[in-house]
C-alpha cells in the first residue's frame, strides 16, 4: 500500500467515523469539566469559605467538586462504548486485507499479522484514542482553571510541561525504529515455529533435535535483543515524565513566596496545586506510558500489515467507463495471462522431506499439466497428496528440483498470483456474502457475474437462503459444507487460472462436488488440479496422478484401470471416499 492510498485510506476512515468522534468529543468535556472543577472548586471553597470564615460556602464549593467527578465518571464510562465503534471497523478492515494478502501471495506472515498484530493494532488505536483523548480534555480543563484562577500560574507551569513533551516527541521515532525490529523479530520466530511445528514427528525420528532447537533458540534470542533494546528507552520516557509532571510541581513550591506576593490568593495556590497533582501529573503519565509503547507500536503494525507491494504484481485493473459491458466470467487481470504453450504447472525432478533423514514424500516427481488440464491426485491417506499441493503452490519448499506455474518459478510473486490453493478447511469472514466472494479481486465483483459464478458452483441456493450477495455472513451459523462452496466460489471468481483443490470439496455431497468441479473444469481459461476426496473425481479427469509412497503412475482412467494396481484397487466400488 503507498502512502497515497494509506492517506486516502485514512481519510475515509476519519470521515466515516465523524459522527462517532463528535460523539466522543461531546462525552470527553464531561471530563474537561470535572478537571475544571476540581481545582477551581477547592480554591473557591478556600477563598471565599473556609479562609473568609463562610463554611456554608465551602461546603458548597466541594460538594460542586463532587458533583463534577459524578459527572465525569458517567462520561468516561459513555466514552468505551463510542470507542468501540470507533476502533472496530478499523479491526474488520485490517482482517479482511490481511487474509485476502496471506492467501494472494502465500505471505507466510501472515499467520503472526492476523493472530497478533491485527490484535496489537486494535488494542493499541483504542488505547491511543482513549490516552490521547484523556490528555487532550484534562490538560485543557486544568489550563483553563489555571488561567480562570490567576495568570501567573501559567508561567510556573506550561513551560516545564512543553519541556517534557518535547522531550518525549523526540523518543517517538526511536522507539518506532525498535518496535518495528521486534516485530520483525517476532514474525521470524512465527515462522521458523509455523516450519517446524509440523514436522516435530520427523525431526525426533530423524535426530534432528539439536539442529532444530538452534535454529530455533536462534530466533528466540534475537527477539530477546529486540525487546530488550526497546526497554532501554523507558529510561527516556521516565524522565520525559519528570521534567514535564514532577517538575511543574517543585516550581510552584518554590515559587510560592512571589506569587503570594504578586496577588495570588492561597486558594488558588491549592488549587493549582491540584491542578498538577490530580490532572496534569496523571494524564502525563499516561500519555508517556501509553502514546509512547502505542503509539509507535501501532505506527509500526500499520506499516507490517500494509507493505509496499513488490513491483510487477500490482493487481489493476482496466479502465471501465458506464458503458462499458460487464462480463459473467472472471476478469483476467493484466499481466497475469499465462503465456500460450507453457503448462499451466510443471515440476522437474522434485523431491520433498520434512526432515533431512525421513524417507521422502516426493521423489524425482515429474508432472506438467498443460493449460486448460484436468488432474486428479489419488492415492491412500497419508501418502503426501496434500504435501504435492503445498509443494506446487509455494508454501513447502522442495530439497531438489524446479516448479513453475504458467512459467514463473515457485515461489514467486507471479507464481503465488497465477494460482489459487483451496484447502480443506474453508475460510469465511464476517461481512457481506459479496465480499467473501470478491476477497481474491481487486474490485468488487459486478453482481451478474457473482450470479453467475454462484449459479456454476453450486452456491446459487445458500446465496438465495441468506438473502442476497449483500446479506450478511456469520461464519459460525454456516455448515462445513457451505463455507466450502462460499470458499470454492471465491476461488473461482479469482483472476488466477490454475485452482489447486486440496480435498475443498470433503464436506459435500457426491452430486454437489461433481457440480463444483465441473465447473472448475470448464472455468474460461483455466487449469484444475484436484486432490481426490472420492474416487469418482479421478473418472471426470482428464489425467489421473497415483501416489504410493514414492512411486507414481499416471494417466487416464481407463489405461490406469489395466496397469496399476493401487488404482484398481483405488477404484474398486467397496473402497470408502479417501480420508486425509
Amino acid at each position: 500500500m503507498t502512502s497515497r492510498s494509506r492517506r486516502r485510506q485514512a481519510m475515509g476512515l476519519l470521515r466515516a467515523g465523524r459522527p462517532v468522534s463528535a460523539r466522543l468529543a461531546g462525552w470527553s468535556l464531561l471530563e474537561a469539566g470535572q478537571t475544571f472543577l476540581l481545582g477551581y472548586a477547592l480554591a473557591r471553597a478556600l477563598d471565599v469559605g473556609f479562609l473568609a470564615g463562610n463554611v456554608r460556602a465551602g461546603l458548597l464549593w466541594l460538594a460542586a467538586a463532587g458533583g463534577g467527578v459524578v459527572l465525569g465518571a458517567y462520561g468516561t464510562r459513555r466514552v468505551y462504548g463510542v470507542v468501540a465503534d470507533l476502533v472496530e471497523p478499523v479491526r474488520d478492515r485490517l482482517v479482511s486485507g490481511v487474509v485476502a494478502r496471506g492467501v494472494r501471495e502465500a505471505d507466510r506472515a501472515a499467520l503472526s499479522r492476523l493472530t497478533q498484530q491485527v490484535e496489537i493494532a486494535r488494542d493499541t488505536l483504542a488505547g491511543l484514542v482513549m490516552v490521547s483523548r484523556s490528555f487532550v480534555f484534562a490538560v485543557g480543563g486544568a489550563l483553563a482553571g489555571l488561567c480562570t484562577l490567576a495568570p501567573p500560574l501559567l508561567l510556573v507551569v506550561v513551560p516545564p510541561l512543553l519541556a517534557g513533551l518535547g522531550l518525549f516527541a523526540a523518543t517517538l521515532r526511536p522507539l518506532a525504529r525498535r518496535q518495528e525490529a521486534f516485530l520483525v523479530a517476532d514474525e521470524a520466530l512465527a515462522g521458523e515455529l509455523g516450519e517446524m511445528c509440523p514436522g516435530l514427528r520427523d525431526v525426533t525420528a530423524a535426530g534432528a533435535e539439536q539442529y532444530a532447537g538452534t535454529r530455533a533458540g536462534e530466533r528466540v534470542d534475537a527477539e530477546f535483543r529486540a525487546a530488550r533494546a526497546l526497554a532501554r528507552w523507558s529510561v527516556v520516557r521516565v524522565a520525559a515524565l519528570v521534567v514535564g509532571g514532577r517538575m511543574p510541581l517543585v516550581l510552584l513550591l518554590a515559587t510560592a513566596p512571589w506569587l503570594l506576593a504578586h496577588g495570588v490568593t492561597a486558594g488558588a495556590l491549592v488549587g493549582a496545586l491540584a491542578y498538577v497533582t490530580q490532572s496534569l501529573l496523571p494524564a502525563l503519565q499516561n500519555l508517556v506510558h501509553g502514546l509512547g509503547t502505542s503509539g509507535a507500536r501501532l505506527t509500526v503494525v500499520l506499516r507490517r500489515l500494509h507493505p509496499p507491494p513488490n513491483p510487477g504484481t500490482g493487481t489493476g485493473t482496466p479502465h471501465e467507463t458506464p458503458d462499458t459491458p460487464r462480463s459473467t466470467t472472471p476478469r483476467k487481470v493484466p499481466g497475469r495471462r499465462p503465456d500460450v504453450g507453457v503448462p499451466a504447472l510443471a515440476l522437474a525432478a522434485v523431491s520433498f522431506a520434512y526432515g533431512p533423514a525421513s524417507a521422502p514424500v516426493l521423489d524425482g516427481l515429474d508432472l506438467c499439466v498443460p493449460q486448460g488440464g484436468h488432474l486428479a491426485v489419488v492415492g491412500p491417506s497419508g501418502i503426501g497428496k496434500s504435501t504435492l499441493t503445498a509443494v506446487a503452490a509455494g508454501l513447502l519448499a522442495p530439497a531438489h528440483g524446479q516448479i513453475r506455474v504458467c512459467g514463473h518459478p515457485v515461489p514467486g510473486a507471479r507464481a503465488a498470483a497465477l494460482r489459487v490453493l483451496i484447502p480443506q478447511e474453508a475460510y469465511v469472514s464476517t461481512g457481506t456474502l459479496a465480499e467473501n466472494l470478491g476477497l481474491l479481486r481487486p474490485d468488487p465483483v459486478p453482481e451478474p457475474e457473482l450470479l453467475a459464478a454462484a449459479a456454476a458452483v453450486g452456491l446459487a441456493p445458500v446465496l438465495e437462503r441468506l438473502g442476497g450477495p449483500d446479506a450478511p455472513v456469520r461464519p459460525a451459523a454456516l455448515s462445513a459444507g457451505e463455507r466450502q462452496l462460499i470458499a470454492l466460489t471465491r476461488a473461482y471468481l479469482s483472476p488466477a487460472p490454475l485452482a489447486l483443490l486440496d480435498e475443498a470439496t470433503c464436506h459435500l455431497d457426491a452430486e454437489a462436488e461433481a457440480r463444483a468441479e465441473r465447473a472448475f473444469a470448464a472455468r474460461p481459461g483455466g487449469t484444475l488440479v484436484v486432490v481426490a476426496h472420492r474416487i469418482a473425481s479421478a473418472g471426470r479427469a482428464q489425467r489421473i496422478l497415483v501416489m504410493d509412497g514414492p512411486r507414481t503412475a499416471y494417466g487416464t482412467h481407463q489405461d490406469l484401470l489395466r496397469t496399476c494396481a493401487l488404482y484398481q484397487d483405488l477404484a474398486a466400488p467397496s473402497q470408502p471416499p479417501f480420508a486425509r
